[in-house]
C-alpha cells in the first residue's frame, strides 16, 4: 500500500473519530481548560508512527521533512518537541504546532474511554476536567454506563493497526514516534516519484 493511500486511510480514520469526539463533546459539555497544555507538556507520552505519517508527509511535500529530523535527532529532553509553552517557566499553558495533523493518542485523552479489568468502559480524561467540570464528569460516567456512546481507546487503535499493523502497534515515546512517521516517508519517496500531481506544487512551496 502507497504512503498517500495509507494516509488517506488514517485522515479519514481522525475524520470520524473527530465527529464523534464533537457529539460526545455537545452531549456531555466536557471541554478543555482554554489555552491548556497539560497533558501535552506530560513528559514520556507514547504513539505509533502511523498516528503522525499525514503530518510527516506534509512536512516532506513542504520540504521540512529533514530539517525536522535534525531537530528531532538533536532533540534532549522527552516532551513533545510539538508542543509550545506559552511561559518558559510554567509549560502546562500552550499550544500544539501542529494540530492539525496531531496523533490519534491526542484526539482521544479526555474524550474516549478504555475498559478495566471487568469490562467496564471508564472515561479517561485529565485530574483538571475531573476537578472543575465534576458534576459533568460525574453525570458523563454515568451516562456512559447507561449506553452514552464514547470513543474507545482499543477499537481505534484496532482500526489503526488495519491500516499498518506494524507501523500502528509499535508503541513508542512520542519523539521517536515522530522520528520513525518522517523516516518512513523518506525512505519510501528515496527512489519514487512525489504522488501524482503534487511534484509541481511542492516545488512552488519549497520555492
Amino acid at each position: 500500500m502507497s504512503i498517500e493511500h495509507k494516509v488517506r486511510l488514517v485522515e479519514e480514520l481522525f475524520g470520524r473519530l473527530e465527529n464523534e469526539i464533537s457529539a460526545f463533546q455537545s452531549e456531555t459539555n466536557l471541554h478543555c481548560r482554554t489555552g491548556c497544555g497539560k497533558c501535552c507538556s506530560t513528559p514520556d507520552i507514547v504513539a505509533s508512527p502511523l498516528e503522525f505519517l499525514p503530518w510527516a508527509l506534509h512536512l516532506f511535500l513542504n520540504g521540512k521533512a529533514e530539517e525536522m529530523l535534525v531537530e528531532l535527532n538533536n532533540k534532549s529532553d522527552s516532551n513533545c518537541h510539538l508542543y509550545r509553552p506559552l511561559d518558559v517557566l510554567d509549560r502546562s499553558n500552550g499550544i500544539c504546532s501542529n494540530y492539525r495533523y496531531r496523533g490519534l493518542i491526542c484526539r482521544l485523552f479526555g474524550y474516549a474511554a478504555s475498559r478495566d479489568k471487568y469490562g467496564k468502559l471508564r472515561l479517561a480524561t485529565c485530574k483538571i476536567i475531573k476537578e472543575e467540570q465534576q458534576q459533568n464528569f460525574k453525570d458523563t460516567e454515568e451516562d456512559i454506563s447507561k449506553g452514552l456512546y464514547v470513543p474507545i481507546f482499543s477499537d481505534y487503535y484496532m482500526q489503526l493497526s488495519q491500516i499498518d499493523n506494524r507501523l500502528a502497534i509499535t508503541l513508542l515515546p512520542i519523539n521517536e514516534a515522530l522520528k520513525i512517521a518522517i523516516e518512513e516517508v523518506l525512505h519510501y519517496y528515496a527512489y519514487r516519484p512525489f504522488p501524482d500531481g503534487l511534484e509541481n506544487l511542492t516545488e512552488k512551496k519549497v520555492i
